[in-house]
């Protein structure tokens, strides 16, 4: 988990200035594993067309009410998410309608059994991914800025 910096710390308390209300932050994070990943995804969050994401191995962090600062590529802070809804199940047990809330791709199941396939299987972890592996899937929404 990238540290909650300086910069990241600032973006948090303009949020909570802004909202009038503390915000508990339980990481900053980028989506994927390299920068273009990062930002193609943090886009499709701002435009409202991400709203879920499925995380291998589990965050015991995450849970609904969290609060997370999704980052761009280059780790700078662009947006303050909630956890509205977090579950844990068999990989193959996501519904579509869960891989079409993640917005990538064409949305399908099948795209995003795929794509999911393939990013587990190269994270550091990924030699022990399989189809049997527990994942865990969030709903989320941006809170600032709205």
């Amino acid at each position: 988990m990238p540290e909650l910096t300086a910069e990241v710390l600032a973006f948090v308390s303009r949020a909570e200035a802004a909202l009038g209300r503390e915000l508990p932050i339980v990481e900053a994070f980028g989506f994927g594993d390299t920068p273009g990943m990062a930002d193609e995804l943090a886009a499709l969050v701002l435009s409202g067309q991400k709203t879920a994401t499925c995380g291998w191995p589990l965050n015991p962090d995450i849970m609904a009410g969290t609060y997370s600062v999704m980052l761009d590529g280059r780790g700078a802070p662009l947006a303050v998410l909630e956890s509205v809804e977090v579950r844990t199940l068999p990989f193959l047990k996501v519904e579509a309608q869960f891989a079409y809330d993640e917005g990538e791709g064409d949305r399908t199941l099948e795209w995003w059994q795929d794509a999911h396939r393939h990013f587990f299987s190269r994270l550091p972890e990924g030699a022990a991914w399989n189809d049997d592996q527990p994942v865990q899937c969030e709903r989320f929404r941006v809170v600032w800025p709205s």
